[in-house]
């Protein structure tokens, strides 16, 4: 029994009338983000990085060298307000994890590039993630973990289809 069960038992005895029964998928997996969020949270802290940070830096890192997006490219892959990304950039420059350049082909726009500091950073927070990621699903068979991966991404598949258009979809690592 986990605490979903204990909850879901308590509402059943207290509102019998209700399908109570709908809580266990999400409130799992509310549960399971609030852990995740704190894990991830000491994984970028070793790296000296916020979340915020560390999905900038990974977007460029995953863009192939030489790890350069148009903030219009950077909005799109984290789906952030464009004053949003405007601050992160500078925030990301200011601490030299990132540089502005100009572009080669049009000179009214800029280009957003990682620095070695920021490619060393985000690789190493990357390994850390996927260490501490690891570990929360170290005690459970790997069928298990891949039936789980299966049916989240059923679900998640679902849902993205009918909320975000095709091609779009926020970047979390």
């Amino acid at each position: 029994m986990d605490s979903v069960d204990r909850i879901i038992a308590a509402w059943t005895r207290e509102r019998p009338d209700l399908p109570v029964g709908l809580m266990e998928v999400w409130s799992r997996v509310t549960r399971l983000s609030r852990l995740l969020d704190r894990e991830r949270s000491r994984a970028f802290a070793t790296w000296d990085l916020e979340a915020w940070e560390f999905d900038v830096l990974a977007a460029l890192r995953r863009s192939g060298r030489p790890y350069r997006m148009s903030p219009g490219q950077l909005l799109s892959e984290l789906e952030v307000a464009s004053g949003t990304m405007t601050n992160r950039i500078a925030r990301l420059s200011d601490r030299g994890l990132v540089r502005r350049r100009r572009h080669p082909s049009d000179g009214r726009s800029a280009l957003v590039e990682l620095t070695d500091e920021g490619r060393a950073r985000v690789d190493g927070a990357l390994s850390e993630l996927l260490s501490s990621e690891g570990r929360l699903l170290d005690d459970l068979d790997s069928a298990d973990v891949e039936q789980l991966g299966a049916g989240l991404r059923a679900v998640l598949g679902h849902q993205e289809n009918r909320i975000i258009p095709r091609g779009g979809g926020p970047s979390l690592g």
